[in-house]
């Protein structure tokens, strides 16, 4: 794990913050760099410490054009693996070369493509390259295996993701996952991501000890908010309505 000045300078900069992950899968509407620098130029304006951007040429151009510090993964599939958030060293290099902050990966116990574990697979990306690493977890000892190893940041983005967590409610964190992550991962910050809808929920994961906050969907992807809204209204439940524009 890092200690150095400049390390130490970022984490001042994320701690108690909002990271907004502005990511738009292919066939999404929003889905191009163009749409995605928009994003975070707004989430920058709207307060946002940093970016959570996925593939080279969106975190080379958010880096470039909002002057966020910036996360960056690259999403790959790999035949045989369910490991998909930057699952190899291929993945890190373009993360590192776009000119990211820090990587995230896939840090569970799932197979990763060619064989090995994570902490195999982090030394492999220290021996390489000098950025630092956030492990992306599903469970507690996910978390207290990335701590163990020397991660910089634990994170909760897989939680209720893989065949080892529950998929729970998709619009609240897991908050007994969240306080088993954290006291799993030690004095290693945890960044809690995944499922926060509410302010009030990103508040108390806050306070329950988490360093930051990552959130994604509820930002970034409006075609799941409006989702939302229309599941939220009578007519979703056949309760039909009465036509009024409002």
């Amino acid at each position: 794990m890092r200690t150095d000045d400049s390390w130490k300078q970022l984490l001042a900069q994320l701690a108690g913050g909002l990271i907004v992950s502005c990511q738009a899968l292919p066939g999404e509407p929003l889905h191009g760099t163009g749409c995605m620098v928009a994003m975070a130029r707004a989430a920058a304006e709207g307060g946002a410490v940093a970016i959570r951007a996925n593939g080279a040429d969106d975190i080379r151009a958010i880096k470039q054009e909002v002057g966020l510090p910036v996360i960056g993964i690259v999403k790959r599939d790999y035949p045989g693996s369910p490991v998909y958030i930057t699952p190899t060293l291929r993945e890190v290099e373009e993360v590192v070369s776009a000119g990211a902050d820090i990587v995230a990966t896939d840090a569970t116990s799932r197979p990763r493509p060619g064989g090995g574990g994570f902490t195999g697979f982090l030394q492999s990306i220290r021996e390489r390259f000098d950025i630092p690493v956030m492990a992306d977890c599903a469970t507690a000892e996910d978390a207290r295996r990335a701590a163990e190893a020397g991660v910089e940041l634990v994170a909760t983005t897989l939680v209720g993701y893989t065949d080892e967590s529950d998929p729970g409610d998709p619009y609240r964190p897991d908050f007994d996952v969240v306080a088993a992550i954290l006291a799993a991962a030690g004095k290693i910050p945890v960044i809690v991501e995944g499922r926060i809808w509410d302010p009030q929920d990103a508040r108390r994961c806050l306070e329950m000890g988490a360093f930051a906050i990552v959130i994604g969907s509820a930002i970034t992807r409006p075609q799941l908010i409006t989702r939302r809204f229309v599941e939220a209204l009578p007519r979703a439940k056949g309760g039909g309505g009465d036509g009024a524009v409002r």
